[in-house]
C-alpha cells in the first residue's frame, strides 16, 4: 500500500549520509575547566566524544577544520555504528580527507570525496581510486602494527576479531574481488527501490520529487536544493554531477550492504542498495555555509545550488584540515632542523596525527554495555545520537557521560516521509528518552528543529530532571512504516550470495548484515529504529 507520504521506506534500512548539517563538536561540548587545565599544565586537555550513528564523519571533519579557532585540545572520537559498511566508509572518507597533497591535490580530493560519498554511480578514475584505497585498507586491517604506523589516527582495537575479518571482506569487495558491475548492478537496484517506494506513482515520479522538494524540504529550511539536481538524484542516484553525465556509469560499491530477506518463504541473504532514496545527501554540507554570499537569493531564487555549496564547503573543509595539520606538526617535534635553523614540520600522516586526534571504532551493538567498562564510565564530555539510533538512548549511555557533559540528538526534520505531527511526536519522544537517561534541556540553548540539546548535571537523577518537562502522549501516528510489510524481493534484487551464510537464529526483516554474514551479528536498522520510538499501540497495519 502506498500512503500520501510514500511507502514509508524511503529512509531505507542503512544510512549512508547525514540528515543534518555538520557540527563543530567543540562548540557543542562544555568549555574546558580552568582548574583541570591547571592540573595538567604540561599536558594538552582532551575532549572525549561518543558518537552513535554519525555515519559519514562530517562532524569529525568539521571539528578538525575548526580546531584552530579554539584553545589547543586533543580529540578522542569514539564512533559506534550499526553496520560494518558504515565503519569502512568512515575509514575510506578519512583516508581521502587526510591524503598527502603530493599524492592528491585539493580539488581532486574534494571531488573524489563528493562522488564516493553521495553518488550511486562513479566515473572510472574515481572508481580506480576507491579500488586502490580499498586494497590498501584491506591489507592494513589484519596487521595492527602496519595500521598504527600508516594510519596513526585510527584505532580498531575495540572491534572483535570477527568484525575485523568482516571489515576486511568489505574492503575486498570494494577493491573488485568479485566480477565487474554484475556483482552490484547499482542502476537496476536503485530503480527497483524507487519502484517499490513510489508504487503506483512511479510513472509520475518527477512530479512526486518536485512535491517532496518544494512542499517538504524547502518548507523545512533546505531552499537551496535545486529542482534539477534533486530530480536527477531521485532518478539516477547521482547527486553531484561534476563532469559529463555520460562519464558516470561505474557502480559505487561503497553503498552496498547485505540484508536477510524473506523470499519464497525462505530467509535469503542479499546484497543490494538499502539506503536513502527520499532525502538525498544535500543536507550535510549543502544547505548552510560560513560564507553567507553562497546563500544569497535573486528574485526569490537561490543563486547557488546545494551541489555547488557542498563542493565549496567540502573544499574549504579539506583546506582547513590540512592547514590545521601543518600547524599541529609545526608545534610538534622540533628535533629536526631545516637549513635555515627553523623547525622542520612532519607531514600530516606521521605520528603527529596521533598527538592530535584518534578515531576509535566500537563493537557493533555495544551501546548498552559500554558503561560496564570502567574506562567508559563518566568519561565523555559530549554524546551525539543520530535520529536512527535514538532508541539506544537510555540510562546505560547516560552513565558514560561525565557530570556537566552535553547530549546532542539529531531530529528527523529532513525525513520527507514524516508529517509535521510525526516530527513533533519524534521530538517529544526524544525528550522523554533524554530525561530517562539523566539529561535535562540546556538552559539558554537556542531553539532548533534540527538538533535537540541537553546537559547532564552532577546530581541528575533519571526521570526527575526538569519538572517543567512532562511526559506527553504521542499521537496515534507512526513515524515510519515497518519493513516487515515490504514485499519479497524480485529476482533482480537477490543476486547470488553463495559466500554469505545464513544465521541459524531468527532475524528481523530489518536486520543489518555485513557482506560476510557469518562474521557479525546483525543489528537493528535505522528505519526500524525510527519506528521504535512509537508506542506499542501505534504499530500500523499493512
Amino acid at each position: 500500500m502506498t500512503t500520501p507520504a510514500g511507502s514509508g521506506v524511503g529512509f531505507g534500512s542503512v544510512c549512508w549520509w547525514g540528515l543534518s548539517p555538520a557540527l563543530d563538536l567543540q562548540a557543542e561540548s562544555p568549555p574546558v575547566d580552568p582548574d583541570s587545565q591547571a592540573d595538567t599544565a604540561h599536558k594538552t586537555p582532551e575532549l572525549d566524544v561518543l558518537l552513535l550513528g554519525s555515519v559519514d564523519g562530517r562532524h569529525l571533519l568539521r571539528t578538525l577544520a575548526r580546531a584552530a579557532l579554539w584553545p589547543r585540545r586533543r580529540f578522542n572520537f569514539y564512533v559506534l555504528e550499526n553496520n560494518l559498511e558504515a565503519v569502512a566508509r568512515h575509514m575510506l572518507i578519512f583516508s581521502l580527507a587526510l591524503e598527502e597533497p603530493e599524492k592528491m591535490g585539493l580539488r581532486e580530493r574534494s571531488e573524489t570525496f563528493l562522488e564516493v560519498w553521495g553518488n550511486a554511480l562513479l566515473r572510472p578514475p574515481v572508481a580506480a581510486v576507491v579500488r586502490a584505497q580499498a586494497e590498501r585498507l584491506a591489507n592494513l586491517v589484519p596487521e595492527p602494527d602496519r595500521l598504527a604506523e600508516q594510519l596513526p589516527w585510527l584505532s580498531l582495537g575495540a572491534l572483535k576479531f570477527r568484525e575485523r575479518d568482516a571489515l576486511e571482506a568489505v574492503f575486498r569487495f570494494w577493491s573488485g574481488g568479485e566480477k565487474g558491475p554484475e556483482a552490484f548492478p547499482m542502476s537496476r537496484l536503485w530503480d527497483s527501490r524507487l519502484r517499490h517506494y513510489l508504487g503506483s506513482r512511479y510513472d509520475a515520479r518527477r512530479g512526486v520529487s518536485d512535491w517532496d522538494l518544494r512542499m517538504k524540504l524547502h518548507d523545512r529550511g533546505a531552499q537551496v536544493i535545486h529542482t534539477q539536481e534533486f530530480r536527477r538524484w531521485r532518478d539516477t542516484g547521482v547527486a553531484f554531477e561534476l563532469r559529463d553525465p555520460r562519464a558516470y556509469h561505474v557502480p559505487n560499491r561503497t553503498l552496498a550492504s547485505g540484508r536477510l530477506l524473506s523470499h519464497r518463504g525462505e530467509r535469503v541473504a542479499a546484497r543490494g542498495y538499502w539506503g536513502d532514496i527520499a532525502t538525498g545527501p544535500f543536507v550535510a554540507f549543502g544547505i548552510e555555509a560560513d560564507d553567507q554570499s553562497l546563500l544569497r537569493t535573486s528574485n526569490g531564487q537561490p543563486v547557488k545550488t546545494a551541489g555547488e555549496i557542498t563542493q565549496h564547503n567540502v573544499t574549504e573543509l579539506f583546506r582547513e584540515v590540512a592547514a590545521w595539520g601543518r600547524q599541529k606538526a609545526a608545534q610538534g617535534d622540533t628535533d629536526q632542523e631545516q637549513p635555515g635553523g627553523g623547525p622542520k614540520p612532519k607531514p600530516w600522516t606521521s605520528a603527529s596525527a596521533r598527538e592530535s586526534f584518534t578515531v576509535h571504532f566500537l563493537p557493533l551493538g555495544s551501546a548498552q554495555t559500554l558503561h560496564h567498562k570502567r574506562c567508559h564510565q563518566g568519561r565523555f564530555q559530549l554524546l551525539y545520537v543520530a535520529c536512527g539510533m535514538v532508541h539506544l538512548l537510555g540510562p546505560e549511555l547516560g552513565a558514560c557521560v561525565a557530570p556537566g557533559g552535553n547530549l546532542v540528538v539529531e531530529l528527523a526534520r529532513y525525513l520527507v516521509d514524516l508529517r509535521p505531527e510525526q516530527l513533533q511526536a519524534f521530538s517529544a519522544r526524544v525528550e522523554e528518552l533524554a530525561r530517562a537517561a539523566g539529561f535535562a534541556r540546556q538552559i539558554g540553548a537556542s531553539p532548533s528543529e534540527t538538533f535537540a540539546r541537553f546537559c547532564k548535571s552532577g546530581d541528575s537523577v533519571p526521570g526527575g530532571l526538569d519538572p517543567t518537562v512532562g511526559s506527553q502522549p504521542l499521537p496515534g501516528e507512526v513515524l515510519t512504516r515497518p519493513l516487515e510489510v515490504m514485499s519479497p524481493p524480485r529476482a533482480d534484487q537477490v543476486p547470488a550470495m553463495e559466500s554469505l551464510s545464513l544465521s541459524s537464529q531468527p532475524q528481523g526483516s530489518s536486520a543489518q548484515m555485513p557482506l560476510q554474514g557469518s562474521l557479525a551479528t546483525p543489528t537493528e536498522s535505522p528505519a526500524g529504529n525510527l519506528e521504535s520510538v512509537s508506542t506499542p499501540d501505534q504499530v500500523p497495519h499493512p
